[in-house]
């Protein structure tokens, strides 16, 4: 008999925590904080998404679905993906999962081994971090660069990281917490590389549809995908989430992409995890595909406009270095001098009253930067400004 006390296994116990939430918790309680540490707009989801759920709801869907999701869902999916992609995505290859992050998890499960290579960009949200060590994966970041005021992916640098023994990377784009976004140029090498090696190429694309750049995509509308690029059999794998471009975070869903191959085994994950996503929060899902065109697009301009704002302020401001994101909601920014991010980050929370994610919580990467969610009405962004200039001018 051991007299150790029980804990988890040593791959959980080296998990990090969650930084963002050490320090939310220093003024989560407090009633004058402005909170900008979480990714999430301060709109609630559209009327027309929660009136479909709710209608479904007392209509009495709370049943088990199909494991990947009931049909019309991935019908509306496959004719939202054609629309943004300009090619057709049989439902066969479709998976609702419960969350973005619950995708993610699934395709880890689904792909990778104890022990296997995987490949990740940094700064990185730590979730994508993680996941691949909880399943006993070696890890190896590759970081991103800034050059004229803009982050960069240095691409030799990631091709020489793509081994033949790499099992997969996994790739944010537009990336939480930089808003970096992959060059449509950039693609075809990436993928060739994974090609020429047998490596998943996983995507983590939730905010493909908040940029704030040049058009590309069918219709402008999206961030340059993977996608439109591979077969319907290779190891390429998309994950998403309703969380962003439709304001529905707290509502857990998301789905996958995945190659022909693996849709029938993803079931199977899908089953020992969650069993199904929850029956009448897909009628939800299935208004928003259908009709979140207008409101995808209302919150895109909103915010590009709090974007230059937030961004526009911090660049001002004596000190302060904040490169130009490219999408997302987010601006990642840092004070010269600064070498600790929790510390800086509890410091506003006590001295300005303003609440923002330690960059650190990123990976080493970040450490001595910050991450401002600006997804936020202006007059509570400008609210934050002036307490953040305040604090700065001492």
């Amino acid at each position: 008999m051991t007299s150790s006390s029980p804990t988890a296994r040593p791959e959980v116990l080296a998990l990090r925590t969650s930084q963002i939430r050490e320090v939310a918790n220093v003024g989560m309680a407090r009633k004058d904080i402005l909170k900008f540490w979480v990714g999430e707009s301060d709109q609630p989801t559209p009327a027309f998404i929660r009136e479909a759920a709710a209608r479904a709801l007392l209509a009495g869907e709370t049943y088990y679905t199909h494991n990947l999701g009931r049909e019309d869902l991935r019908e509306a999916l496959s004719a939202y993906l054609q629309r943004l992609h300009g090619q057709p995505f049989a439902i066969e290859r479709l998976g609702i999962a419960s969350a973005g992050v619950n995708a993610l998890m699934l395709v880890s499960q689904a792909v990778i081994s104890p022990g296997d290579r995987v490949v990740v960009t940094a700064p990185a949200w730590p979730n994508i971090v993680e996941i691949p060590r909880i399943l006993s994966a070696r890890l190896q970041t590759v970081s991103l660069d800034r050059a004229q005021g803009r982050w960069r992916l240095d691409l030799d640098r990631l091709m020489d990281a793509l081994t033949p023994d790499t099992k997969a990377l996994f790739l944010n784009s537009p990336n939480n917490p930089t808003g970096w976004t992959l060059p449509a140029e950039d693609r075809a090498v990436i993928l060739e590389r994974c090609r020429r090696y047998g490596i998943w190429l996983i995507g983590d694309d939730v905010y493909e549809r908040l940029i704030f750049g040049p058009p590309s995509g069918v219709m402008g509308r999206s961030a340059p995908s993977f996608l439109p690029l591979a077969g319907d059999d290779e190891r390429v794998i998309s994950t998403n989430s309703f969380s962003k471009a439709w304001r529905m975070t707290g509502w857990r869903m998301g789905w996958m992409v995945l190659p022909r191959s693996l849709t029938e085994a993803m079931g199977v994950v899908v089953e020992y995890n969650t069993s199904c996503a929850p029956d009448f929060i897909q009628s939800g899902a299935i208004a928003a595909l259908n009709d979140g065109e207008p409101s995808i697009a209302a919150l895109r301009a909103e915010l590009a406009a709090a974007k230059d704002q937030v961004v526009g302020a911090l660049r001002q401001m004596p000190g302060v270095e904040a490169p130009e994101p490219e999408g997302g909601m987010y601006a990642f920014f840092r004070i010269e001098g600064v070498t600790d991010s929790v510390a800086l980050a509890k410091a506003l929370i006590d001295k300005a009253g303003i609440g923002l994610a330690p960059g650190s919580a990123f990976g080493p990467e970040g450490q001595g930067w910050l991450r401002w969610c600006f997804a936020n009405r202006p007059e509570t962004n400008a609210a934050g400004l002036e307490r953040l200039a305040g604090y700065l001018k001492g």
